[in-house]
């Protein structure tokens, strides 16, 4: 009896565990099958975050997104909704169907009312698996920096000296802090600017720019001022031709001394009334002499003694002043 007793249990068991073995089957038929019909309706972004960068307070940028369905059915965008007050919608109404493999273009629009950096949201509602898509934006409203002119020409500059001009940075529309500057050629200056410095809205500053050519020939370059105006940086274009100084030199003549007389000596000084120093180097037979070795910016004063066969020399004649211009 007690052998019968298990061998019924052991069949119940048996019998128990082939009635549990469908419903577990039909169950994991199920799980797999489940994802199955949401994967067929599947809506993508690209990108899904833009950034507008810099624009203008009061004017509009757009840009579009792709919307795309990459499922197996057609799906149904049903409604939009934006947050950020700077930034809408283009023409995209809805409801719009989007066949499988299809995409759609979705305008935004950023348009700043104010200076400075914000944030927004676009969302869509579809009939996609994850029926909410949200799509992140940023921006930065801004004013102009404005420079006028817009182009200094320094025209011909003696190489070794400077020239300089000037131009005006203006902050039109809303105040403007400018903070760095740089030439793009070392032979063009910044001058006048101490930074950073904010510029008020409706007012303007002055800079200089010095051109000092190191060599012969065009120069060009440009003067570029950093701030956080809308089309930073702002540029100043830069042109100037460097010229070779012209040989100076000083022209003497004067009136034959008379008979006897075989050539004459110059002198020179840097002083009224000497002392005086002679410069020609041998005895000059005739009433004239180029002095070519003067220096710019520098005064001189001249004489000149006649001498006879026998060597003897005169007193100083007159006195004459030449004035050598610095450049």
């Amino acid at each position: 009896m007690h052998f019968q007793f298990c061998l019924e249990t052991g069949r119940l068991l048996k019998i128990e565990s082939m009635r549990s073995f469908p419903i577990i089957l039909i169950a994991f038929i199920l799980c797999s099958l489940a994802p199955a019909s949401a994967w067929a309706q599947e809506l993508q972004c690209k990108p899904c975050t833009h950034a507008f960068g810099k624009v203008q307070v009061g004017d509009s940028v757009s840009y579009s997104i792709q919307l795309s369905n990459t499922g197996s059915k057609a799906l149904r965008i049903t409604s939009k909704s934006k947050d950020g007050s700077a930034f809408s919608f283009g023409t995209f109404p809805v409801p719009v169907r989007i066949l499988p493999g299809a995409s759609v273009e979705l305008p935004i629009i950023f348009t700043p009312a104010a200076a400075g950096y914000t944030t927004g949201s676009f969302t869509l509602v579809s009939t996609a698996e994850d029926p909410k898509l949200t799509i992140d934006v940023e921006g930065t409203g801004a004013y102009p920096l404005e420079i006028a002119p817009t182009a200094l020409n320094f025209g011909d500059v003696t190489v070794g000296s400077s020239a300089s001009l000037q131009a005006t940075l203006t902050a039109s529309k809303g105040a403007i802090t400018i903070s760095s500057d740089q030439s793009t050629n070392s032979e063009f200056a910044i001058l006048g600017l101490t930074l950073p410095v904010t510029i008020p809205a409706g007012q303007s500053i002055p800079v200089t720019i010095q051109f000092t050519p190191s060599a012969s020939g065009t120069a060009s370059g440009q003067a570029e001022f950093t701030s956080n105006a809308v089309d930073s940086p702002t540029v100043e274009k830069l042109t100037g031709t460097g010229e070779t100084p012209a040989s100076q030199y000083v022209s003497l003549s004067w009136d034959a001394a008379g008979d006897g007389v075989v050539g004459y000596n110059v002198y020179r000084g840097t002083a009224k009334a000497g002392p005086f120093k002679q410069i020609n180097s041998a005895l000059d037979p005739s009433t004239n002499y180029t002095d070519d070795t003067v220096a710019a910016g520098t005064t001189y004063f001249y004489v000149t003694t006649s001498v006879n066969a026998e060597g003897e020399q005169s007193a100083y004649s007159n006195e004459v002043e030449a004035v050598i211009p610095s450049s």
